[in-house]
C-alpha cells in the first residue's frame, strides 16, 4: 500500500503558487500527496479561496500577527510563531512549504517543528519536520522582501545583469538556508517591471513544486506494494 504524503501550505496572497501545488498533487509530479492544511496570515489572501474551491476542497486557516497580539497582551511575536506552529503540527505534515508567506518566523515555529522545544498543547515531533520556502533571488542576493524590485532596480543601474528563484530551506537566518533548487532568470534590456516579473513567476510555478516533490522523496518516500514489486520481476503477459 501507499501512504500519502501530507503537506501544509502557509501563503499571505493570491496563491498562484499555492495552485501550482494544487493542480500537482496526486500527479505524477506530485504522486501520493494531500495538502491537508492552508494557513494564511492575512484574511483576503485569494489563496483561501483557491483552496476552498479545490475539488476536493482543502482546510483552510486564519492567523495574523497584529490581531493575536491585541487579543494577547503580553504575547510576543514569538508566542504568535509558537502558536501558528501548533495550528502546523495538528496537520502532522511531513513537509510545511511557504509559498508566498509573507512573515519572518523567529525561534517559536522552527524550534516546536524541529522538536528543539516542546509544548504541552502540540504532538510530540518523532523528527524534524522539514519547512521550505519559495524566494524570488538568487542565494545570497536580495535576501528578505521585495527582492523582484530590488533585483529590477539593480538590473537598471548596472548591477547586475540577472536576477533568478529559489527554493530552499529554512533555517533561522533570513533566505540562508540550503538551496534546494536555483534557477535564474535574465532581465531584458527594456524589459518592464512587469513583463520580468510575470517571466520570473513562471519559473516559481515549476521549481516549487520540483523542490517539494524532491524533499518528500527524500523525508518520506513512496511506500510501493509488494504485488507492485512482484509484478516488476514477474511481468504479466497479458496485452
Amino acid at each position: 500500500m501507499t501512504t500519502t504524503r501530507r503537506i501544509v501550505v502557509l501563503i499571505s496572497g493570491s496563491g498562484t503558487n499555492l495552485q501550482a501545488l494544487i493542480d500537482a498533487q496526486n500527479t505524477p509530479r506530485l504522486p501520493d500527496t494531500q495538502i491537508v492544511l492552508v494557513l494564511s496570515n492575512r484574511k483576503a489572501a485569494y489563496g483561501l479561496t483557491r483552496a476552498q474551491q479545490s475539488n476536493p476542497p482543502i482546510p483552510t486557516a486564519y492567523y495574523a500577527l497584529q490581531p493575536y497580539l491585541k487579543a494577547n497582551p503580553g504575547k510576543t511575536r514569538d508566542d504568535y510563531d509558537s502558536e501558528v506552529a501548533k495550528v502546523v503540527l495538528k496537520e502532522s505534515p511531513d513537509l510545511v512549504v511557504l509559498a508566498g508567506w509573507m512573515h519572518v518566523f523567529g525561534d517559536g515555529f522552527l524550534d516546536l517543528l524541529h522538536g528543539v522545544k516542546k509544548d504541552r498543547d502540540s504532538s510530540v515531533v518523532q523528527k524534524p519536520i522539514p519547512v521550505i520556502n519559495l524566494h524570488p533571488a538568487l542565494p545570497g542576493a536580495f535576501d528578505g522582501t521585495n527582492a523582484i524590485e530590488r533585483a529590477y532596480e539593480a538590473f537598471r543601474k548596472g548591477e547586475v545583469r540577472h536576477s533568478g528563484v529559489m527554493v530552499h530551506k529554512v533555517v533561522k537566518v533570513v533566505d540562508r538556508g540550503e538551496p534546494l533548487i536555483v534557477r535564474e532568470v535574465p532581465i531584458e534590456a527594456g524589459e518592464s517591471l512587469q513583463s520580468f516579473e510575470e517571466k520570473l513567476h513562471k519559473v516559481e510555478h515549476k521549481i516549487i513544486v520540483e523542490a517539494t516533490k524532491n524533499m518528500l522523496d527524500v523525508v518520506k518516500p513512496i511506500e510501493v506494494s509488494i504485488f507492485r514489486c512482484l509484478d516488476c520481476f514477474f511481468p504479466s503477459t497479458a496485452h
